[in-house]
This record gives C-alpha cells, sequence and structure tokens, in this order.
C-alpha cells in the first residue's frame, strides 16, 4: 500500500533529568517506550533529537557568578571592562553580567541599536527615523539615548534593558557607564580591554578590535573554557549558549556532545536493529516576523550529530518539474514522469547545485533545519517532552 503520510515530528516525553544521569539510556528507554505505546516502528534513518538543556543538565555543566567573576578577573585584571553588543535577555544574559561586573572595577557598556543582535529592540525603527539618528555613525551616550528616546520597554517582557542592566552591574559593585553604537570600534574611545558579547559576528568583531589597536580583546567563548574552582565549562562556547538555571549560576552549553549522540545511536542499534540519526539540538535558526526576534542564541544548533547528518537537501522542486519539464502531462504519466526523475536524481547521487529544477529549496544545513522543527516541536514551557523523533524526513515522493 501507498504511503501516504510524509514527515512526522513527535515529542516523546522523559522522566525529569538531573545531575548524574544517564542521558543516554534515558533517550534510549524513552524513545522505545513511546513506540511501544503509540504502536509505531522505528525506521532506518529516523531523528532522534535531545535538547542541549537536558544533555547539560545531566552533565551538572554550570558554573556560578563567582566562577564566572574569578575567569573574567584572571583575564582581563580586574579594572575597567568594555561588555561590547550584549543580547538584551534576563535568561541569556543578566546572570553572564553578573559574574562579569563582579569581576572588574568598571564595566563600559555598550548596547547596539536600535535592536541587539537576536532581534530584541530597545526602540522602533520609526522612533529612530524620527529622531534624525545615524545608527552606522552616531555614537549615544546614555543620558542622549534618554533625550531622544525616554525609557522604552520591551515589548514581550516589560523591562527596560538600559536601566536593568546599570542596576544589575551597580548592584555588584561595579561603576558603570553605558554607550550606544553599532561600530564596535567605539568602545576604544573609553577602554582598550574588551570582551565581546555578540554571537554569531564575534570573530570579525575581535578582528575590528585588533586592528584598532584594542589591547586585549575576548569573546564570551572565551570565557569558562576551563573548570574554574570545580565548576562546569566549555572547551568549544564557553560562555554561548548559556541560559539563567538560578539567581546565582548558568546552565552551560553541553560538552562530549559527539560521543553522546553516537552512543545513542548504537544502543538503540543494538536494541532494535534499526540505524537513526541522533543529534543534541539548542535553538531553532528562525525568525518571528511579529516580534522580529532571530531565535538563534545559541552559537550553533546543534553541537553534536551523528555523520548521515551532515550536508544539505538535495531536492527537486516539484512544482517547478510540474509547471516546466512536465507541463503537458497530468494524472498517473504526471506521477511516472516526476518519480522517474527523483529516482534519476538519487540512483547518479547528483548534486543540484545551480540546477533550475532545485530552485526555492531550502539552502540550509540538515541540522540547521531539523533542529528549527525540533525546537518547534518541543517548545520552551511545559510541554515535557526534551526528546524528538522526527520520521520520514529523508523520504521523497518515491518512497
Amino acid at each position: 500500500m501507498e504511503r501516504l503520510v510524509g514527515t512526522v515530528s513527535r515529542g516523546i516525553r522523559a522522566p525529569i533529568i538531573r545531575q548524574g544521569d544517564d542521558i543516554a539510556q534515558i533517550v534510549v528507554d524513552s524513545v522505545l517506550a513511546a513506540a511501544k505505546s503509540e504502536s509505531f516502528a522505528l525506521r532506518n534513518r529516523d531523528v532522534i533529537a535531545v535538547t542541549e538543556a537536558v544533555v547539560a543538565r545531566s552533565q551538572g555543566n554550570y558554573a556560578t557568578i563567582d566562577n564566572i567573576a574569578a575567569d573574567i578577573k584572571a583575564k582581563f585584571g580586574g579594572e575597567t571592562l568594555g561588555v561590547l553588543f550584549p543580547i538584551l535577555s534576563r535568561n541569556r544574559f543578566a546572570i553572564c553580567l553578573k559574574g562579569i561586573a563582579s569581576g572588574c572595577k568598571k564595566v563600559v557598556l555598550m548596547l547596539s541599536y536600535p535592536s541587539d543582535e537576536v532581534g530584541n529592540h530597545l526602540i522602533t525603527d520609526d522612533e529612530l527615523d524620527a529622531a534624525g539618528v545615524n545608527p552606522w555613525t552616531d555614537v549615544l551616550s546614555e543620558e542622549r539615548y534618554r533625550e531622544l528616546f525616554g525609557y522604552k520597554k520591551h515589548t514581550f517582557t516589560g523591562v527596560d534593558y538600559v536601566e536593568y542592566y546599570r542596576d544589575l552591574i551597580q548592584s555588584c559593585g561595579a561603576e558603570v557607564e553605558i554607550v550606544f553604537a553599532n561600530n564596535p570600534r567605539a568602545i576604544l574611545s573609553y577602554t582598550k580591554n574588551v570582551l565581546a558579547c555578540d554571537i554569531h559576528t564575534r570573530k570579525r568583531t575581535k578582528r575590528l578590535l585588533e586592528a584598532a589597536g584594542a589591547e586585549k580583546v575576548l569573546c564570551l567563548d572565551e570565557i569558562m573554557t576551563e573548570s574554574v574552582d570545580g565548576s562546569g565549562y566549555n572547551n568549544a562556547y564557553g560562555l554561548l549558549g548559556s541560559n539563567k538555571a538560578t539567581e546565582e549560576t548558568v546552565k552551560l552549553f553541553p560538552i562530549h556532545c559527539q560521543e553522546l549522540v553516537e552512543d545513542i545511536q548504537k544502543r538503540i542499534l543494538d536494541a532494535t536493529g534499526t540505524y537513526v540519526e541522533v543529534m543534541v539540538y539548542g535553538d531553532g535558526a528562525f525568525k518571528d516576523p511579529m516580534g522580529k526576534i532571530w531565535e538563534l542564541a545559541d552559537p550553533v544548533v546543534s553541537p553534536g550529530y551523528t555523520k548521515g547528518l551532515e550536508g544539505t537537501p538535495n531536492e527537486l522542486k516539484l512544482k517547478y518539474l510540474a509547471d516546466n519539464d512536465f507541463a503537458n502531462l497530468t494524472g498517473e504519466e504526471l506521477k511516472e514522469a516526476i518519480s522517474k526523475a527523483i529516482h534519476e536524481k538519487d540512483e547518479k547521487a547528483e548534486n543540484l547545485t545551480g540546477n533550475m529544477a532545485s530552485q526555492g529549496t531550502t539552502p540550509r544545513r540538515l541540522t540547521d533545519l531539523i533542529g528549527s522543527l525540533c525546537d518547534l516541536t518541543s517548545g520552551s514551557g511545559d510541554k515535557g517532552t526534551p526528546i524528538i523523533l522526527v520520521q520520514g524526513y529523508f523520504d521523497n515522493y518515491t518512497n
């Protein structure tokens, strides 16, 4: 019988994960229990995805404000520090900022405007236009910013982040000066020691600052790369990808993800004879058109995945074939012609880059696409499904 269902994404419920839990076995047991309960079978190339949060929790990968402060002081000397281009987030950055401020005497906080890197707006584009400010050249003091724009609360959180970050830094005993600019080199008028807190543009920012005469520039992925007084760490991403755990601690991005996904893959193969793909996922890579927030606050969508998830889709556009190559066909003839074209593409392992018949297909990495699907399926609240099973993702019209 012809299969009439394509890709299916299932949220798999799991126990509450605690430090020290065998996350690989929990994932395997949860998926197999769900398959039995819901009467579905695992198939080769199904994708099992695990959210980074429960992986890090099982690893106990946490750092405290004091740990961060000690690392900042050791790396910058404890005097004046420029904190450049942080995102506006109580969850993502506030506890990190407490640690940073606790590790120096003064913080010069430079915020990008009208929004941060991931689309959290301090002010609207229209307000910026009305004020006659050029965001590419104008550097605003906090006083000038207030004169032009007053006190603005974030649409969703109700927080004035300028005030919030100022109070937070001062509560840690550090002096604070806040400026607004989009050229990273502007920070060098205030201090030559800079912590670049942008996520996806950090390498360029560091390069520009070093070329402009900065004495020391580090990025967030260079803080907490080793254990400090027994803390967690992330040797690849440092503080990037961290989330608030408590008022005094952050959960870091997980480590040893490659070993984990390969372990889960092997355990599923041993238990079922099925060869699945496995990935750890964080934020999906998509943008909210209403709130204008770019979801990807993690440094990558997936910090670990099995080999079968490498690469990008290599697909034909069915509507292009139907409207062009086979415009004179209908019904069963059309179906057979399209199926033949897909079979030929697969048999030849043909790379469709630049082929008109693939135009409009998504030129994104498989891990980014599947990770986004998983993030949307699991949500960020109380669904209780930190494991996602994606079936049929690699199927096409001929399967």
